[in-house]
Protein backbone atom coordinates (compact mmCIF):
# COMPACT_ATOMS: atom_id res chain seq x y z
CA UNK A 1 0.00 0.00 0.00
CA UNK A 2 1.62 3.32 -0.89
CA UNK A 3 1.20 6.48 1.32
CA UNK A 4 0.87 10.03 -0.68
CA UNK A 5 2.05 12.67 1.82
CA UNK A 6 2.26 16.67 1.18
CA UNK A 7 3.72 19.05 2.77
CA UNK A 8 2.75 22.71 2.75
CA UNK A 9 5.19 25.61 3.87
CA UNK A 10 4.71 29.21 4.79
CA UNK A 11 7.81 31.12 4.88
CA UNK A 12 7.91 34.57 6.50
CA UNK A 13 11.22 36.03 6.00
CA UNK A 14 12.66 39.20 7.07
CA UNK A 15 12.63 42.64 4.51
CA UNK A 16 16.38 42.18 3.52
CA UNK A 17 15.33 38.14 3.41
CA UNK A 18 12.41 39.14 0.96
CA UNK A 19 14.50 41.79 -0.85
CA UNK A 20 17.16 38.63 -1.97
CA UNK A 21 14.22 36.29 -2.83
CA UNK A 22 12.61 38.77 -5.00
CA UNK A 23 16.15 39.62 -6.84
CA UNK A 24 16.62 35.72 -6.94
CA UNK A 25 13.52 35.10 -8.26
CA UNK A 26 13.74 37.66 -10.64
CA UNK A 27 16.81 36.23 -12.04
CA UNK A 28 15.84 33.06 -12.89
CA UNK A 29 12.70 34.59 -13.85
CA UNK A 30 15.00 36.28 -17.11
CA UNK A 31 17.31 32.87 -17.58
CA UNK A 32 14.17 31.07 -18.11
CA UNK A 33 12.33 33.30 -20.56
CA UNK A 34 15.53 33.86 -22.24
CA UNK A 35 16.49 30.14 -22.55
CA UNK A 36 12.64 29.44 -23.58
CA UNK A 37 13.20 32.46 -26.50
CA UNK A 38 16.05 30.78 -27.81
CA UNK A 39 14.73 27.02 -27.69
CA UNK A 40 11.56 28.22 -29.41
CA UNK A 41 13.80 30.52 -32.35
Amino acid sequence: MEIDRAFKIRLYPTADQAALLAKTFGCKRFIWNAMLAERMA
